[in-house]
């Protein structure tokens, strides 16, 4: 990478939603373990079952999360927009993915890899609880989702 797009890409990151107030010490250990990538209308960026070796900021796009259920195929539980992110199964051992998500559209991310995030949160606690902070709220909404998508699917009949 270029010194131009490092600096590209530590913009990009720090004006990015999720990251604002994040202090730049931090966003700067992000970014040495960031890429940028794009994934067309149709693609999956993830697999459910696979290992969570990255996770996905959203920049431009709309990625539908997907789980599969008996006799109905894939069904989307939630989109995940822009100023979003995906894989937040990266931080939490065993480090696999919990579903599919599929670009609806054209889909922009900086890509982070995760074996390399894991190893700066060991080594800079602070630096792992600020990302631990960060995350745990997308997880709990992510369930929050699921629920209520399960609902929907086996909820109870009167």
């Amino acid at each position: 990478m270029t010194d131009t797009t490092t600096e590209d890409l530590a913009r990009i990151l720090r004006e990015h939603p999720f990251f604002k107030g994040m202090p730049e010490a931090f966003c700067d250990l992000i970014c040495d373990c960031a890429t940028i990538e794009q994934f067309d209308a149709g693609a999956y960026i993830f697999h459910e079952g696979d290992p969570a070796n990255h996770f996905y900021v959203l920049r431009h796009g709309k990625v539908a999360l997907e789980i599969k259920a008996p006799e109905r195929g894939s069904i989307a539980f939630q989109t995940v927009r822009a100023g979003e992110i995906l894989g937040v199964s990266w931080l939490v051992p065993p480090y696999r993915l919990t579903c599919d998500a599929k670009a609806v559209e054209l889909t922009r991310t900086i890509t982070v890899n995760a074996a390399c995030l894991r190893e700066k949160c060991d080594e800079d606690h602070d630096f792992g609880y600020a990302m631990m902070m960060r995350f745990m709220p997308i997880m709990v909404e992510r369930l929050k989702a699921t629920r209520l998508q399960l609902l929907d699917l086996y909820g109870t009949k009167a």
